[in-house]
């Protein structure tokens, strides 16, 4: 008889779980429960969540309640469900008690990083924001906490100089998937021992705020760098008295430049050694590298800009931005 799993979650990060059970032999999914449909977009479109559009595809109901722990009906249909487990994956809303005490073998939940590390709701985002070398998804028995259950299960991977929020998350949640149905299949057979987590050395990811976004180039190169990329997409300067989105860049520091892809460093090595002599006031052009792009003096080296979005413009090349915009050295880019 199939384990029969109630799936709680919203965004493109909770699919490849739930396609996963779908798929299996061995899981049932019962319904999925999913954030309220969202307007979005400069349509104004009423749009359902990545997640509800899995379901419809599969013909599973879908429940949206918008504050599940006070809305009697949907924790009636929870209780009826009778369901062996709650399944959480980036769902959005906390659980109560009365519902994690619900399923016949409790609620596990897929977390984007090595617990106690990045408790919270933006672990993929801080971890890159923080300069990690690595990262990781754990499973774990949820409780009242803020992600303080027991550990089930974790897997690690790196985080390399150009991965970004997405790739990272693309990585990360197809890992879990894998690691969840692992984790069903051995605590149904009693096969993990749940680990408690030592809260002394716990750190959190707090929720992004916009003002996160806005680039201050008086940081370190390398700093910044981890900023747009852990924040991609949304990290913005100002040019010539307009928003610019800067989508991607790499630190021009002699230890970093071992990490960048071999055919890459083969197109900027010609200019290293000019490079080493330029600098600047922060956020000036000391450079351009043609077809590639602007070089930015920031607080601490030089940083190069691979992809930006200027206002009202798709994302480009940095080289097409340079030519575009007949970007000149001694042009300053100006904090967000």
């Amino acid at each position: 008889m199939p384990t029969k799993i109630v799936f709680f979650g919203t965004p493109q990060f909770a699919i490849p779980s739930l396609e996963k059970l779908l798929k299996h032999p061995k899981f049932e999914v019962i319904t999925v429960v999913t954030q309220p449909d969202k307007v979005r977009g400069r349509g104004k479109k009423t749009t359902p969540s990545p997640i509800k559009q899995v379901a419809i595809a599969y013909d599973i109901p879908v429940w949206q309640p918008k504050r599940i722990k006070k809305d009697s009906a949907t924790l009636a249909l929870l209780k009826q469900a009778n369901a062996d487990f709650f399944v959480v994956v980036a769902y959005g809303q906390i659980l109560s008690e009365e519902i994690l005490n619900m399923p016949k073998f409790g609620c596990i939940n897929v977390h984007g990083s090595i617990l106690p590390e990045y408790r919270g709701a933006a672990p993929i985002q801080w971890s890159i924001v923080n300069g990690d070398r690595q990262t990781g998804i754990t499973t774990m028995l949820m409780d009242v906490g803020m992600d303080t259950g027991d550990m089930l299960l974790k897997e690690y991977i790196p985080i390399d100089l150009l991965d970004n929020a997405d790739t990272i998350a693309k990585k990360l949640a197809d890992i879990g998937a894998n690691l969840l149905v692992e984790t069903l299949i051995k605590l149904k057979a009693k096969e993990i021992e749940p680990i408690p987590q030592n809260s002394a050395v716990a750190t959190y990811a707090p929720l992004i705020k916009k003002e996160d976004y806005k680039l201050d180039w008086s940081l370190p190169a390398k700093t910044i760098h981890d900023r747009i990329r852990g924040f991609h997409p949304n990290c913005f300067a100002t040019f010539r008295n307009n928003k610019i989105k800067i989508l991607a860049t790499a630190p021009l520091e002699t230890k970093y430049r071992s990490e960048l892809a071999p055919t890459f460093q083969q197109k900027i090595a010609p200019h290293l050694d000019d490079l080493s002599c330029s600098s600047g006031k922060v956020g000036e052009v000391v450079a351009t590298i043609k077809n590639i792009g602007p070089v930015l003096q920031t607080g601490k080296g030089l940083l190069l800009l691979l992809e930006v979005q200027p206002a009202g413009k798709k994302p480009q090349s940095g080289g097409d931005f340079v030519n575009g915009m007949r970007l000149s050295v001694g042009e300053t880019i100006e904090n967000g």
